[in-house]
């Protein structure tokens, strides 16, 4: 493991967009283009606490062609390119750390086709995840990854998301059948098709998804579609200790339930969460669950949790069974990030995502909560405990070095022990800037060596992202 617990950062000198680019820019994209301080601001800060210059320009994308059209002028003039969605990622992946430009796709936010008879929609980037299952609520499917914040598809797509239903249905990666991608010098390739399965050379659509914009960015997204489920309940349950609730879900996944969600908050969390959705749920490690299915099968997976959890003490179990009820709690649950910030005004949040195999879960958690407690620093922790994946979120002056300090040093502690057990550094979130110091340590230096081979071939000038993932090197 690195000896510092920083993060590293690429950060070569900057390549800002020239006069020509820009009046390139301006001639083909008119109003589309701006180069306003407030907006370049908007598209040079994400929900991280990683701070940058802010991109020299940002394009407002409104078809295929635009992205093309911008990626190929950038490419002629050498200057980096950022693709841009909702603005909701957490290790800095749209910061213009060396300059350029930003390509916003938020205004490519429509819905291409739906194939209900094959569970699939295709997608422009921009969409976000709400706007996509209001628009196809008439079909009675969904998509059902929920990362959190309602962030773009594309975006989604670019940083392998999941969240808090991966536990039954999987990450962005086992979601995606196809894409649309804008090459590095403005090329637009198609990877994938509609089918369930294909053996057609190289698994493309793989090596897009969870690349983080660094190999391309995307035009269109196809995606898996599930119907919606007969029945749906959800209920909580409070423990008298984090490792009872971890032991509880460790039950439950090897029993073979089929739980749809299944998230722990540790009691300082659930105080902070009640203080922001004015609610009086009980300050002790908690278990959000939900079911999904027949109402049979519903009640009979809820039973069999119910019964796991009071043998690891849980109490005071409580349902929720209409949609009012079950949006009120997971509103909650999806705010905690909020909660804990606004807990500490003019803080930013040093977020982990640690993600380990689930019979490491206690160990790993127990641990990392002990250290979080005697460093002193504030902090909330989630975990979508389903599948192994947790985030603490550490509270930090931003202008306070030994604050940044303390708080990067307990990250580099987790990922070091999550590693040793064999887990990840990022369940969901990417590596983006700020765990780049760690992606050597975890796939080894011949991995990154491939990886660094891959993004030679497709981007030989380093235009798309750079500075993201692993340090580039000609």
């Amino acid at each position: 493991m690195n000896s510092t617990p920083t993060p590293h950062h690429d950060t070569p000198a900057a390549r800002n967009a020239s006069a020509a680019l820009l009046d390139a820019l301006h001639q083909r994209f008119g109003e589309q283009l701006s180069t306003a301080s407030a907006v370049r601001e908007q598209h040079g800060r994400d929900e991280g606490s990683i701070q940058a210059p802010p991109p020299d320009a940002v394009v407002f994308a409104q078809s295929r062609q635009d992205v093309a059209d911008a990626v190929r002028l950038a490419h002629a003039h050498d200057t980096p390119v950022i693709a841009y969605g909702a603005g909701s990622s957490l290790e800095g992946h749209l910061l213009a750390v060396q300059g350029g430009i930003s390509i916003d796709v938020s205004r490519m936010n429509q819905i291409v086709s739906i194939d209900a008879e094959d569970l699939t929609v295709t997608v422009q980037p921009g969409i976000t995840r709400k706007q996509l299952n209001e628009a196809i609520k008439h079909t009675g499917l969904f998509f059902p990854i929920d990362p959190g914040a309602d962030a773009s598809i594309g975006g989604m797509a670019a940083t392998r998301a999941s969240g808090t239903n991966a536990v039954r249905y999987g990450t962005l990666r086992e979601n995606v059948l196809a894409l649309e991608v804008v090459l590095a010098n403005g090329e637009i390739i198609r990877t994938g098709t509609r089918a369930k399965k294909s053996s057609a050379g190289y698994d493309l659509t793989r090596l897009f998804v969870g690349s983080e914009g660094t190999l391309g960015i995307f035009t269109e997204v196809t995606l898996k579609l599930y119907p919606l489920p007969e029945a749906v309940s959800a209920a909580i349950c409070s423990f008298p200790g984090i490792e009872q609730a971890v032991r509880t879900v460790i039950s439950t996944i090897q029993l073979g339930v089929p739980i749809a969600r299944v998230e722990l908050l540790d009691g300082p969390t659930v105080a902070l969460v009640n203080q922001h959705s004015k609610l009086t749920l009980r300050e002790e490690p908690m278990l959000l669950m939900e079911f999904h299915g027949s109402p049979s099968s519903v009640q009979e997976q809820a039973q069999t949790v119910q019964e796991i959890a009071q043998e690891y003490g849980g109490q005071a179990f409580e349902w929720a069974h209409t949609p009012e009820e079950r949006t009120r709690l997971w509103t909650a649950r999806h705010n905690a990030y909020f909660a804990g910030v606004q807990s500490r005004p003019g803080c930013r949040v040093i977020t982990t995502d640690a993600c380990v195999p689930i019979s490491r879960l206690a160990d790993c958690l127990l641990a990392s909560v002990q250290e979080a407690q005697e460093s002193g620093m504030r902090y909330f922790l989630v975990g979508h405990v389903g599948d192994g994946n947790f985030h603490f979120g550490y509270l930090i002056d931003p202008n306070d070095p030994e604050e940044r300090a303390r708080g990067e040093a307990l990250n580099h502690k987790l990922v070091a022990r999550a590693l040793s057990m064999d887990g990840t550094c990022t369940g969901e979130h990417g590596i983006g800037i700020h765990k780049m110091g760690f992606l050597g340590e975890e796939t080894g230096a011949g991995a990154v060596a491939v990886m660094r081979s891959i993004k030679q071939a497709l981007d030989p000038k380093n235009i798309l992202n750079p500075g993201k993932i692993f340090p580039w090197q000609a």
